[in-house]
C-alpha cells in the first residue's frame, strides 16, 4: 500500500518516467514534466528520495537507483497493458502493444508509456 500511496501521487511516475534515460537537473525534469510548478516538483522529488527511489549526484541531478529502476522495470506489464487499452478506447490510433509505441502515445490520464499520473489525486 505505501508504494501505490507513494506512485499515486500527482507527478510522481511521471518524475519516475522521465528519469528513465539517465539524470536529469531541477529545470530539464521540470520541463519534461510539463512545467509543473517548482514547489509541487520539489515536494515529488522529495518524497521519492526519502523513499529511496531516486538519489541526487554531486552535480545536483536526480537519478534512478537500483529500487527506482526495479520500480520501472515492474510497471513495464501495466504500460504494455495501458497500450492496449487505449488501443480499445481509440482503435485507431497508433499501435499500442509494445513498449516503444506505448511511449509515443499520450492519454489524458496517462504518462506518456501509459501509466496512470496525470488525473491522480494526491
Amino acid at each position: 500500500m505505501a508504494a501505490l500511496d507513494l506512485f499515486g501521487r500527482r507527478w510522481s511516475l511521471r518524475i519516475l518516467w522521465e528519469l528513465r534515460a539517465g539524470p536529469l537537473g531541477f529545470r530539464p525534469l521540470q520541463k519534461r514534466c510539463d512545467d509543473m510548478s517548482s514547489s509541487v516538483m520539489r515536494q515529488r522529488l522529495t518524497e521519492l528520495l526519502d523513499a529511496q527511489v531516486i538519489h541526487q549526484l554531486p552535480d545536483s541531478r536526480y537519478e534512478l537507483t537500483p529500487l527506482g529502476q526495479e520500480a520501472r522495470h515492474a510497471l513495464n506489464p501495466l504500460a504494455r497493458w495501458a497500450g492496449r487499452w487505449a488501443a480499445t478506447v481509440d482503435p485507431q490510433g497508433v499501435d499500442h502493444t509494445d513498449d516503444q509505441s506505448a511511449s509515443r502515445v499520450s492519454h489524458p490520464d496517462t504518462v506518456d508509456d501509459g501509466t496512470p499520473e496525470r488525473g491522480s489525486a494526491d
